[in-house]
Parts: C-alpha cells; sequence; structure tokens
C-alpha cells in the first residue's frame, strides 16, 4: 500500500479514497466555509487557552534559578559542562544520549548560558506547536466539522498539558526532536526517501524510534525504510568516526546506553526493563526476560500497526510503534513517553457512552501524577509505579480499536438523552448543550474520574491553609456570631457527650466512619438501580465539593478542638497539643483548618436528600433524614464542627443541587432496575409537572 506515508491531502485523503472509496471522509475547515459561531467562540478559547499555557511554561521554566532550571542542558553546555571537556561524554555519568545526539549538540556549547536557555525553551515550545498542528491534520478520518476545527488547538494544549513536555522544558531535553522527525516523514515529507532520512535522523537520537523502519517496509513503503535504516547507519557512523571512545562506551560498555543511567530502576523510567528491576530481579535472568518480553511486544504491537495503517489510521499506527519504543527501549525517561500520548486517537466502544474511556485513561495518565489516579494500597502498587508503562502496553497490544470498516467507527450506538424541557423560571439559563442523560454512564470512567476528582479535592484541601493564627481568629468570629445569635450550644453539647460514654463512643465511631461509606452506598445502588438518577445526584456532589474547596480556600477555620482557651474536649483524638495537633494518623495528610463549610454535614445532608426523594419505601425515607441528623449531632458533639459549620454544608449543598438546575433544568424520571434485568432499566419522559 504505497498511499499509507504520503502528506497531507495526498497522504492521508488518499488512504482513505483508496481503502473506502466515499467522498467527504476528510472534512476540514477551507477558506469560504460558515463557521458555527458558537464552535468559532470554543477555537478562539481554546487557541487563548494553549497561549497562557505556552506562557506558564516559559515562566515555570525561566523563573527558575539558574541551577535548578534546564539542568539536563545546563550539564551538557554549561560551565564545565560535558560537551566542553575534552574526554568522554558519559565520565560524569550525566550525559545518557546517543553519540549522534552529542555530536549535535557541540556546537551550542559556546553559546551564551542564559541566551541558549531563552532559545531552548523558545524553541522546544515551537517544536511543540508544530507538532500539535501536524497531529491535528492527521487525525484518523472521517471526522465531524467541530473535530476538525478544534482538533489543532486541542492537540497543542494537551501537548503543553502532558507530563513528557513540561519535562523536557524543565530538563532542556531533545526528546521532542525525534517525535516530530517522524511525523513530519509520515505526514509532510513527500519524497519516500526523504520521509526515510527524516525517520532515520530520528532513530539517530532515539535508536529505538528504527522500529518505524519495519511498520513502513510492511505498508509497502519500501524506499523510505531502506533509506531510514540508512541514515540512522550513516548518522551513527560520523558519530563513531568522531568520538569512537564515546560511541564504543554508549554502544558496546553500555549495551546501547542501558547501563549509563544512575538509577534505571527508578520510576521515571517507564520501560519493560525498569519496571523488571523495580520488581527486584537483575542481572542475566532479567536481561533474558526483558528480552523476551521486548521481543513479543514488538511482534505483537508492530503486527498491530500495521493493520491499523493500512486501515487508513496512520496517526494510530505511528502512535502504537512509538508505544513498542517505549516499552522495549532499555531507559524510557519521563520526558520520551510522548507517543503514549498520540495513542489518545484510537476510537474504542460501540456506544457513545463508552467512547471518552481510553482517551480519558491516556489523556490523564500523561498529565497527572500516578498517585492521583490510583489508591495508596500495596496491591496497586505495581500498576501506579508503572502506568505509563501499563498504558504503552495496552495501546500497543491489547486496546481493541476499532477498524474505520466497522460501522460503528463514526458512528457510535447513540446515547439516549431525555427531551429538552423550560424551566420552571422563565429566566433560569438552561445550558443548551448540558443535556440530560438517560442511559447508564460507563463504570470504569465514572472511578476514573471520582478517583481523580477525589485526590485533586484532597490536595486542593491540603494547600488551603493561611496558618493557624488566621483559622483560630476566624474561630473567634463564627464563635462571636453564633453568641450574637444564640446558638452557641458546642461547648454545651460537647461536654454533654463526654459524661455519657457509650454515647460518646457512639459518636466517635459515627464521625469516623459513616463519612465516606454511605455517600459511596448511596452512589453505587443509584448506579446500579436508577442510573439516571445517577447522573443526576452525582452531578450535585461534584458541584457542592467544588464549592466547599472555595470555602476552604477562602476561609481557614479553626474547629472547636483546635480552639484555645474555650475548654472544647476532642473526643474523637484526645486532648490536643495546639502548636501541633493530632488528627490522628492522617495528621501530615489533611488540612486541619478545612472546617467551614462542613462536608460531613453536606455529604449526608446530600445523603439525606436523595434518599428521601428516591427510596421506594417509608422506612428507607425515615433512615434517610435520621442521617443528616445524627451527622450535625456528632460533628457539633465530638468539637469537630461548628454550628454555623453545618449551615454552610447545607448551602453548598443546596447550591450544587441548584446549579445542576439551572445547567439542565430538572431531573429526568427513571423507574427502578428490576432485580433480574440490571440492564433494561426503563426511562420514561420528564414528569411536566415538574417543569
Amino acid at each position: 500500500m504505497s498511499e499509507v506515508c504520503e502528506t497531507g491531502r495526498e497522504g492521508r485523503r488518499g488512504v482513505a479514497k483508496a481503502e473506502h472509496g466515499g467522498p467527504g471522509d476528510v472534512l476540514l475547515a477551507r477558506p469560504g466555509d460558515t463557521v458555527n459561531p458558537r464552535i468559532g467562540a470554543m477555537r478562539v478559547g481554546l487557541w487563548l487557552m494553549a497561549a497562557l499555557l505556552a506562557v506558564r511554561q516559559i515562566t515555570v521554566v525561566l523563573r527558575q534559578p539558574p541551577g535548578e532550571r534546564l539542568t539536563d542542558l545546563g550539564t551538557w553546555t554549561g560551565p564545565g559542562g560535558v560537551l566542553h571537556v575534552p574526554g568522554s561524554l558519559y565520565d560524569a555519568a550525566q550525559f545518557t544520549g546517543t553519540p549522534f545526539n552529542g555530536l549535535v549538540l557541540k556546537p551550542f556549547a559556546s553559546s551564551a548560558e542564559q541566551a541558549l536557555g531563552w532559545g531552548w525553551t523558545f524553541g522546544t515550545l515551537l517544536l511543540v506547536a508544530v507538532l500539535g498542528l501536524i497531529v491535528a491534520r492527521a487525525v484518523p478520518q472521517p471526522v465531524s466539522r467541530r473535530t476538525a476545527l478544534l482538533a489543532a488547538p486541542v492537540a497543542i494544549c494537551l501537548l503543553m498539558l502532558s507530563l513528557p513536555v513540561r519535562n523536557t522544558l524543565h530538563l532542556g531535553q531533545t526528546s521532542i526532536i525525534p517525535v516530530l522527525l517522524v511525523l513530519v516523514g509520515c505526514f509532510a515529507a513527500r519524497d519516500e526517501r526523504v520521509s526515510g532520512v527524516l525517520i532515520g535522523i530520528g532513530a539517530a537520537f532515539q535508536p529505538t524510534v528504527l522500529l518505524f523502519a519495519p511498520l513502513l517496509w510492511f505498508t509497502g513503503r519500501r524506499k523510505a525504510a531502506v533509506s531510514a535504516g540508512a541514515t540512522f547507519a550513516a548518522s551513527t557512523a560520523l558519530a563513531w568516526a568522531a568520538m569512537p571512545d564515546d560511541s564504543w562506551t554508549y554502544w558496546i560498555d553500555e549495551a546501547a546506553g542501558a547501563g549509563l543511567a544512575v538509577n534505571p530502576d527508578g520510576l521515571a523510567n517507564q520501560s519493560l526493563h525498569g519496571a523488571l528491576l523495580r520488581f527486584g530481579l537483575s542481572g542475566p535472568l532479567e536481561w533474558a526476560l526483558f528480552l523476551a518480553l521486548a521481543a513479543a511486544v514488538v511482534y505483537v504491537g508492530l503486527r498491530r500497526a500495521v493493520r491499523y495503517a493500512r486501515d487508513g489510521q496512520l496517526l494510530l499506527a505511528v502512535a502504537i510503534t512509538g508505544c513498542v519504543a517505549v516499552a522495549v527501549s532499555p531507559t524510557a525517561w519521563q520526558h520520551q513517553l510522548l507517543w503514549v500520548l498520540l495513542a489518545v486517537v484510537g476510537r474504542v466502544g460501540k456506544r457513545a457512552s463508552d467512547r471518552p474511556v481510553w482517551p480519558v485513561a491516556v489523556v490523564l495518565a500523561m498529565t497527572l501524577p500516578a498517585k492521583m489516579m490510583l489508591p495508596n494500597m500495596a496491591v496497586l502498587h505495581p500498576i501506579r509505579d508503572n502506568v505509563i508503562l501499563v498504558a504503552a502496553l495496552a495501546a500497543a497490544c491489547f486496546v481493541p480499536f476499532l477498524s474505520r470498516t466497522a460501522p460503528t467507527f463514526d458512528r457510535p450506538v447513540p446515547t439516549d438523552y431525555a427531551a429538552p424541557v423550560a424551566a420552571r423560571w422563565k429566566w433560569v439559563p438552561l445550558v443548551p448543550f448540558w443535556r440530560r442523560v438517560l442511559t447508564r454512564p460507563n463504570l470504569l470512567l465514572e472511578m476514573l474520574l471520582i478517583r481523580v476528582g477525589y485526590s485533586a479535592y484532597s490536595q486542593v484541601r491540603l494547600a488551603a491553609t493561611a496558618g493557624r493564627s488566621t483559622a483560630e481568629e476566624h474561630g473567634r468570629q463564627i464563635h462571636s456570631i453564633e453568641q450574637a445569635l444564640f446558638i452557641d450550644i458546642e461547648h454545651w453539647v460537647n461536654h454533654a457527650v463526654v459524661g455519657v460514654p457509650w454515647l460518646k463512643d457512639f459518636f466517635n465511631f459515627y464521625y469516623t466512619s459513616f463519612h465516606f461509606v454511605v455517600p459511596l452506598t448511596v452512589l453505587g445502588v443509584l448506579y446500579v438501580r436508577r442510573p439516571v438518577d445517577f447522573r443526576w445526584a452525582r452531578t450535585a456532589l461534584g458541584f457542592a465539593t467544588v464549592l466547599a474547596l472555595i470555602g476552604f480556600w477562602l476561609y481557614p477555620l479553626a474547629p472547636p478542638r483546635l480552639m484555645p482557651g474555650l475548654g472544647f474536649i476532642d473526643t474523637v483524638h484526645g486532648a490536643q497539643d495546639f502548636s501541633k495537633p493530632d488528627y490522628g494518623t492522617l495528621t501530615a495528610l489533611t488540612n486541619q483548618y478545612a472546617a467551614m463549610p462542613s462536608l460531613h454535614f453536606g455529604w449526608s445532608l446530600w445523603c439525606g436528600v436523595v434518599i428521601v426523594i428516591l427510596a421506594p419505601k417509608v422506612w428507607m425515607k425515615v433512615l434517610g433524614a435520621l442521617h443528616p441528623t445524627i451527622t450535625v449531632m456528632t460533628i457539633v458533639g465530638t468539637a469537630n464542627h461548628w454550628v454555623l459549620d453545618a449551615v454552610g454544608g447545607a448551602m453548598v449543598v443546596g447550591a450544587g443541587f441548584g446549579i445542576g438546575y439551572l445547567l439542565a433544568g430538572p431531573r429526568a424520571r427513571s423507574v427502578p432496575v428490576p432485580p433480574d434485568e440490571p440492564e433494561k432499566a426503563a426511562v420514561r419522559e420528564p414528569d411536566r409537572s415538574l417543569t
């Protein structure tokens, strides 16, 4: 298939027409086209966001002290750097690139360090922008008009946010160059030999990029494959002739750079070799297992890449091959993992509700620390420590990407939406695109987003503190307001509870146990039995939690148990040293002064409202109403919250439900799922009496 690596219109459109023959497979904006105003506004906003992200990256890098920014570049080109000294590049254990990489960088060694830093940072950002434009034009066709218009700014934003690009900018690395050379060779170079030369130069920077030569060969681009191999050999030979000792060290003594890393078993090395070292393997056994696994990954991954290239999904094929290169490289540092992000273009799932799972998982893995995606549980540590490697292996070998011939490739099974309704109050500005979904959401996607959302909540909650003195001052303010309102009952209730041992023990257990158990149980039951109501309730809970985080940030507040001189007794944690308050085992992990509003009460009130509205039995409604009632007595009796904290919790929960109403109108009504037919939830039209 000779069209696979052609460029621009001739390449991608040629492949599409050759394989499927349908007009309109590529839908791109043309100068005379009319753009929907809403899409135009979104496009401007996304480009503005990309520009702001670029400015932020420049600011973050250049505001760091000279010794802390562009650290790899500084050790190469700075005073006494490895590119200055007459000896070997690898003597100081600071340079891990190929000899060709060092040969290319040597001319920069005489540049002024400050000027080189600015030029390197701006040059890298320019390469990222070009990379995003190429990726946007290479998205597997057909795509909608909205996708065509928004693909470029979205691609650039994702690249700017990705850990590899941020790491590259921080260290001053060259890892963007091989990726860009491969994409230019596949999507912009018109001549096969030129394409091969570009990919061969990329392989000279990162040897596993040579795996693209088999992809070219088996897709009919044999001249490009031969040219890539010849260019790689010539570049390596040139570096060998110029630096024979360094070349011998890199290729022979250090096994193609595998031994150059200071910590090859560190979490930054997301290759199979690094993972095996982290599992405790070493020596010949580890190398034998690594080579066997690498051979299997190369075989399976390249077969899949060839298949998708022949299907017209060349960008996906390139991404899969890059993921193979990441997995089988002896060292795959964070700045070399950009290939995994490109795999986001693969389409997985027949249902529209399932389609976002893979791209969301990839984007989260490539933009967030692994500890935010998975809980800190020992059983999950092997996955958490190798999350990007797992994503690379999944893309290369396991994820069932759809073929373009699949009927659901560009027309997935649609999502059911409730009919649009008018708000009860005419002034309510219902958002047109926020439609009420009637189908059950994808469980994996929900769990992933809940986990990431809770991690973000924990991080913001931990950071939202202005210090003990400010929190205590706010505590005195709250206490004074309660005294003026004659609701300062905390001290009396606290001492009354302490005087009844069984009641104190009950409240302590309730406080430490029910805060998470009850909301998670309610969400689980709704997901299984009432999926429409799950979306409504989950949205309200999410907005309420976000509003509470704003309160924690703007108004740090000392709870009664941490107010010196007022005589409160901490029933859960015992007597407190107010200079170093003890919150049990979570002291170092939670913000002591995130008290206003009280999410202990807010979440319990959310549970009570949902249960009272949706529960089919009266006794269930009674239990639902009791939960927030007992919770407010618990938080006051244990001296963990003021009464006004509970009022704040009620306000954010009410606002959470209100925001959901403003965005989508009243909740759609659903019929509970019969126990023996969980997948056949009958959904009827919304009750018009509520509109």
